[in-house]
């Protein structure tokens, strides 16, 4: 009877995750072998030098966000048209899109789609006060309207090649201002999910509202999910389960201790130290997170992504941070992507560049479109480089 259960469940994740032999290799299995690789979270479209520099260190993939490039049409946001009430992708948009894409693949890279907006919910660094935008945790109109987004994405781009997976949305915060402090402890983080399930602040049933939209019209390309509270790599510990679908990853951002590894702390006076209140262990302890979470569910440990993580390059201890970090998520043999790779409108987290170039000097020189007489070969981007393999 076993057996036969489990051939039946075999028969199934090959039916939805495998219908071609032709992607296969685009498919879940592409996330069966460790990759490595990087963010895209430019303000513009990367052109080809951009991917064939990422692709040259190694990368295998690349996690893309499209929410910070210029609008065509006078639209409000990017390929959503307008935030505040979605109705179509804009077809301008998705040309842009779609040719960037094809520049990423020509270069080797494979690609997550990551949007930082969705209806309902805009980017904060967009939005008219700055602040998070939480409609899409208020009101259930905009998980339709984000649906129908996802619905329309992917019909544009299931038979992309370069499409790797589609990252539902970055950083999620359901949780805002909804009653559960961002470091509550985990029997406080289920019994606050108890209360909310069923609510517009139940993220699992958001997902599963958009999986089950997109299977409708793209059964095979994965789908990737960031954990509540920013990505937070304890956040899922509130989940009673995995998501229904078999073709799901599972994403986690690193940047705790945020205290440290931030902006806001290059302005201290005296800055916070690593090792200081947090030390290698307390990082181990923080990233074990979602692997344990992971087996007590069920779910494969490749399955797991660390879509984020990064500390600032001007920071006394970041080469320290780094390595702890990459050499915990070497452990596991996962699946990573450094935030970030050659950003055109911050230096903060960009590790190759030469600790002699100062934010002022980058920015001038991004502004005179001379961003090419950066200096690189910063040490910090050593520490990750050693670890972008390609994969065999």
């Amino acid at each position: 009877m076993k057996t036969k259960c489990a051939a039946a469940i075999l028969i199934l994740f090959l039916a939805l995750c495998l219908p071609t032999a032709a992607k296969t290799a685009d498919l879940i299995t592409f996330w069966d072998t460790p990759r490595h690789g990087g963010n895209s979270f430019n303000g513009s479209p990367p052109d080809q030098a951009y991917f064939d520099a990422l692709s040259a260190t190694g990368a295998t993939w690349v996690r893309l966000t499209f929410s910070k490039w210029k609008p065509a049409g006078g639209n409000r946001d990017f390929l959503i048209g307008n935030a505040d009430d979605y109705t179509g992708l804009s077809q301008p948009d998705l040309a842009t899109l779609t040719a960037t894409l094809d520049r990423a693949d020509k270069a080797g890279l494979k690609v997550v789609i990551a949007p930082l907006s969705l209806p309902g919910s805009r980017w904060a660094q967009q939005t008219t006060d700055g602040k998070y935008d939480s409609r899409l945790w208020q009101d259930r109109k905009y998980w339709d309207q984000s649906a129908r987004f996802w619905v329309d994405l992917a019909t544009a781009l299931k038979d992309h090649p370069a499409i790797a997976a589609y990252n539902l949305i970055n950083e999620p915060v359901p949780e805002f201002k909804a009653g559960l402090a961002e470091h509550s402890d985990t029997d406080t983080m289920i019994a606050w999910y108890a209360n909310q399930r069923g609510t517009t602040h139940d993220l699992p049933a958001f997902y599963e509202q958009v999986i089950n939209a997109i299977r409708a019209v793209d059964t095979s390309t994965p789908v990737m999910v960031d954990s509540g509270w920013y990505a937070n790599a304890r956040s899922f510990d509130y989940w009673p389960h995995a998501l229904k679908d078999p073709c799901v990853l599972y994403a986690f951002h690193m940047y705790e201790p945020y205290e440290a590894t931030s902006a806001p702390n290059m302005k201290r006076a005296a800055p916070y130290r690593y090792p200081g209140t947090w030390n290698k262990a307390a990082v181990k302890a923080h990233i074990d997170a979602p692997y344990q979470w992971a087996a007590t569910h069920g779910v494969p440990a490749n399955r797991i992504v660390a879509g984020e993580f990064g500390c600032m390059r001007q920071w006394a201890d970041c080469a320290t941070y780094l390595e702890d970090v990459l050499s915990i998520l070497d452990g596991y043999n996962a699946h990573w992507a450094f935030y970030s790779f050659r950003e055109d409108v911050w230096d903060g987290m960009d590790y190759e560049l030469s600790p002699t170039v100062k934010s002022g000097q980058f920015y001038w020189l991004m502004e005179q479109g001379k961003g090419q007489q950066l200096k690189r070969g910063g040490p910090l981007f050593e520490i990750i480089q050693k670890r972008l393999k390609p994969a065999s």
